[in-house]
């Protein structure tokens, strides 16, 4: 690995300039290396982050990696990493017209990471730099305790999916003076929804009511808000009441924090090393995870501009088809499956189209007719100003769930696939299953990445209570027993967890009778169950 020659890093240099001019906005300084696909393999376990600590679950990446490359040699263009300054890797067999492609594509990844609010809390300091120091001190803790350190750290990767990610974007105290109190946080999330099922528009509805409340020292919010509901909701006090004093005091969001904070077995003299470990995944984890949950959005803001620059820069004059053809391989619609980079630049490039229109207006979303819609025209002029707001606010869940209508799956000719056998050709047939945007939407944003919600407390036999809140996704269970078990080590005490999984013996019994093939049968019942672990024994039994 070494860092790119003067001439490469000229072109460099002259397409930050063209990229600031076109409205982008990154650190001037900036890194970038020459590395072999073998650099490559050998640093994408670590998230290439040369400096993060070692762990033996990356040596069997590697060598899996390097047995993929075997079978299926392949020649990434690039790879660049949120740090201060900003790094990137590139092969050493690319041309100087595939460079500005690329290297555009780059610091559009840069803007991104740099000015992006779900990255705000990784701006104020170089995290290559902090992994260095965390990587050494998980090498002297391995000289002292030995096996035990990789033990606490597999212990605590199990669950770092459940670190409180949101919490800490919104750890402020504006924040704060917004959290709801504990009678609000049932009326809205457990009452409305599980007691009475109101219908969305009413939840909406007292939302807004509840925030229109005055909340002044000579009135609380909260009270004005519960005492207007003894008409419409006689019950809730007594129903608030049962609640409080039957369930424990479960909290949400941050399990590892959690851990560290309430464990008696890690709080002890001799175990406080293994809060420095579980501290050190818990950070790594938060780090990477504003990059899961803005992948879509990351790749189709870089698609969009290294098109957008490259196609407007005099340096590539000539080698305009070599851009197309490869350009088209990196944003080819997926018919079967979600290529990021397609359905991200095609979405900015739409709605940035729309935003011109006037298309995002409330008169445009009233009109039904096609031919009407078609034709709508109220210049704005202001599609790039918005796409840089939408880069700036947005996560791949509200920028998807937003912005993909049925104009947009028309326009690309966007479709959801179903696959059925065919039992004379014993094969899987694809088919086209819908192209109502509502069914395309809902397939994308399934797939999106979505940890389970937890709630979590200590009760009074110091059992620690997990209960998941279910949203139609049931766990890994193959996961589930070495997971409590780890889990049980850290805390020290038994450990239960309320979750929910296919009820096989019901779907036996559907798959029995002529109606299965209804609408209503396609759905897989699901049959609570809570696990149990205590001295390493994990036991499972069905709740009625």
């Amino acid at each position: 690995m070494e860092l790119i020659s003067q001439h490469i890093k000229r072109i460099m240099e002259g397409c930050k300039e063209r990229a600031l001019d076109a409205g982008l906005k990154f650190d001037k300084e900036s890194l970038e290396y020459i590395v072999t696909n073998s650099d490559m393999i050998e640093l994408s376990p670590k998230n290439m982050i040369p400096t993060l600590y070692d762990y033996w679950l990356q040596d069997i990446q590697v060598l899996h990696g390097k047995g993929e490359y075997d079978y299926y040699p392949h020649n990434p263009y690039e790879t660049v990493i949120n740090t201060r300054p900003a790094i990137s890797f590139y092969n050493d067999n690319n041309p100087d017209w595939l460079n500005v492609m690329i290297f555009y594509h780059v610091l559009a990844h840069i803007d991104f990471f740099q000015n992006n609010k779900f990255f705000e809390k990784t701006w104020d300091y170089d995290f290559k730099q902090k992994a260095l120091t965390e990587k050494r001190m998980i090498a002297r803790l391995r000289s002292e305790k030995g096996r035990e350190v990789d033990y606490i750290i597999e212990f605590a990767k199990s669950i770092d999916n459940l670190a409180g990610y949101f919490d800490l974007l919104n750890d402020n105290a504006n924040y704060n003076a917004l959290m709801l109190s504990a009678k609000a946080d049932y009326y809205f999330n457990f009452f409305l929804q599980s007691e009475k099922f109101v219908p969305m528009k009413v939840f909406l509805d007292e939302i807004e009511r509840y925030n229109n409340m005055p909340d002044t020292e000579s009135n609380n919010r909260d009270e004005l808000f519960f005492s207007s509901l003894s008409g419409t909701y006689p019950e809730f006090e007594e129903m608030f009441n049962k609640f409080t004093n039957a369930k424990p005091q479960f909290k949400r969001g941050d399990l590892l924090q959690f851990i560290m904070d309430e464990s008696k077995m890690i709080n002890s003299g001799d175990n406080a090393w293994m809060k420095t470990v579980i501290e050190i995944v818990r950070e790594t984890s938060l780090y990477f995870s504003p990059q899961i949950r803005t992948k879509t959005m990351n790749e189709g803001w870089a698609s969009y501009w290294h098109e957008k620059l490259f196609m407007q820069d005099d340096r590539i004059r000539g080698h305009e088809v070599s851009f197309a053809r490869i350009n088209a391989k990196v944003t080819a619609i997926s018919r079967v499956g979600l290529n990021p980079y397609a359905i991200g630049w095609r979405l900015f490039s739409f709605i940035e189209e729309m935003a011109d229109t006037g298309k995002l207006s409330y008169d445009y979303t009233k009109i039904l007719d096609a031919g009407q819609r078609k034709a709508f025209l109220q210049p704005q002029g202001n599609g790039k100003e918005f796409i840089f707001f939408v880069r700036e606010n947005y996560c791949d869940f509200t920028f998807l769930n937003r912005f993909i209508n049925q104009d947009f799956v028309d326009k690309h000719k966007l479709m959801v696939v179903g696959q059925r056998i065919d039992p004379q050709k014993n094969t899987v047939a694809y088919y086209v299953k819908s192209r109502k945007a509502a069914d395309y939407k809902k397939m994308i944003v399934d797939s999106l990445y979505h940890p389970p919600q937890m709630r979590f407390s200590d009760n009074t036999d110091n059992t620690l209570s997990l209960e998941h809140l279910f949203e139609g996704k049931a766990l890994y269970s193959d996961y589930i027993p070495n997971t409590l078990i780890g889990l049980e080590y850290l805390w020290g005490d038994p450990v239960e967890l309320i979750t929910y999984e296919p009820d096989l013996n019901e779907l036996k019994k559907r798959s029995q009778k002529a109606a299965a093939q209804d609408a209503a049968a396609e759905t897989p019942p699901f049959a609570k169950v809570r696990y149990f672990v205590k001295d390493k024994k994990v036991t499972k039994t069905k709740i009625a």
